[in-house]
């Protein structure tokens, strides 16, 4: 575990360190896409974080392979040059899709080929766990069509659920932690020595989420863009698929006794496919709602839009940052829930406390207006949102409603005199385009 934490450390380290630096390469040459209609941030922000994650993962891998306990995956096992074979493919074309806006189709031939990349390496679906039948062999055409539908699934569904600052990387790190603690458990518990190279991704993954979140958060300073959303993906998938393809079911003898009794032993068994499929639970039944929707409207399938689940978070008054730790707060009901259940599947408590949960969800649901204040003695030590001030009072902001909020108004509905654009400058969001975030585009320095 020592280990593990300190190739996590290292990993979230680089990652933090080197997305500065990134974000001022993203500036200088240009790979800050125009606002669209459908996004929620209201200046053009810099992409290309993924390069940054993409050195975290190449550091993390490095980290281990030196350390004397982690050492023995990159000896026994060719999954991690797999791995780092597929993602590089997959970053380099998330890079340039960043930069240059490539076709969808483009895209997708490059998810298929990394995915066959790490399955020609070997790190491909075997076998399937069926309960009351056992160990099932996949031919390995059976075992490639397998592991690229899981590739492709898993980062186009992170690639979709990128909408928010800080929301991808959130959840993908709610998804490598569960992973982890089952990955870990199956080494260290079942002493099974082909779940370590699972166990490795999931640490780095996290490494990699922790050390972009900060930069990500709302107000975002950069974005990952496809060059970090498809990269995550696909290290999420590849430890599902590590787990699923090289652990032998029989080896925990589950398939014995009755049938329901071998049903519920199995479950350890299945969570490497049920797990990525509970992570992209959201965005799945997101991508699903979208495309009925725009069917029944009489549009593409693949049309832009508003309706997402965090617009209509949004929409329905929930703040940005409340928007996101919703959606933070059922994945991680779906994940840890799932991994509680495999544990202890006799265990009733378990879904009695994911029904309680699920019930204080629906709740903040339902509350999207609500704004928590701070007592007054400890108004100092919060951000100003949550002080108790009214309107024009100290440290107050002008039309300022009695809970703290500040009223939705249009650039239409804002006095002449308050429409100032903002400056493009080298060390703002707005560095390379004129795009103002008020409707008033003169340029800086003009007399009014």
């Amino acid at each position: 575990m020592r280990d593990y934490l300190l190739t996590l450390c290292v990993t979230a380290a680089v990652t933090y360190l080197l997305t500065g630096p990134v974000r001022k390469f993203a500036i200088a040459t240009g790979a800050m896409p125009e606002i669209r209609a459908r996004d929620v941030h209201r200046e053009p922000t810099p992409r290309l974080g993924g390069i940054a994650m993409f050195f975290g993962l190449c550091t993390g891998l490095l980290v281990a392979d030196h350390l004397q306990n982690l050492n023995s995956v990159f000896e026994l096992s060719n999954e991690p040059r797999a791995l780092l074979s597929g993602a590089a493919l997959i970053w380099l074309i998330g890079v340039l899709d960043d930069k240059f806006e490539l076709d969808a189709l483009i895209k997708l031939g490059a998810q298929m080929i990394s995915a066959g990349v790490m399955v020609m390496q070997g790190l491909t679906i075997l076998w399937l766990p069926i309960p009351g039948v056992g160990t099932v062999a996949l031919t390995k055409g059976q075992g490639t069509l397998l592991t690229v539908a899981l590739v492709v699934l898993t980062i186009n569904a992170v690639n979709f659920v990128d909408g928010l600052d800080g929301l991808a990387a959130g959840m993908v790190c709610i998804a490598a932690a569960a992973f982890f603690l089952y990955g870990y458990r199956l080494w260290y518990g079942y002493t099974i020595e082909a779940a370590a190279p699972a166990t490795l991704f999931a640490a780095i993954l996290m490494g990699m989420c922790l050390g972009f979140l900060p930069h990500n958060m709302h107000p975002a300073r950069i974005f990952m863009g496809d060059s970090g959303s498809m990269l995550i993906g696909l290290i999420l998938a590849a430890s599902a698929i590590s787990i699923t393809g090289q652990v032998d079911p029989d080896i925990l003898k589950l398939f014995e006794g009755s049938t329901r009794e071998a049903t519920h032993a199995a479950l350890p068994v299945f969570i490497p496919l049920v797990l990525p499929l509970t992570i992209i639970a959201i965005p799945m039944a997101d991508l699903i709602l979208a495309i009925v929707r725009r069917t029944w409207n009489g549009q593409s399938p693949f049309a832009a839009d508003r309706g997402h689940l965090h617009h209509r978070l949004l929409e329905i008054g929930h703040s940005h940052s409340r928007a996101v730790l919703i959606m933070y707060f059922w994945s991680a009901l779906i994940a840890f829930g799932t991994l509680a259940y495999s544990v202890h599947s006799t265990s009733m408590w378990i879904v009695l406390v994911v029904v309680f949960l699920s019930a204080i969800g629906l709740v903040l649901l339902l509350l999207p207006r609500f704004t928590p204040r701070a007592p007054r003695w400890a108004e100092s030590f919060v951000p100003p949102r949550y002080r108790r001030r009214g309107a024009g009072g100290r440290g107050g902001r002008p039309g300022t409603r009695s809970d703290g909020a500040v009223p939705v108004a249009t650039a239409a509905e804002e006095p002449a005199e308050e429409r100032v654009p903002v400056p493009a400058g080298v060390n703002g969001s707005t560095a390379i385009g004129h795009r103002s975030r008020f409707t008033d585009r003169r340029k800086a320095g003009t007399p009014s």
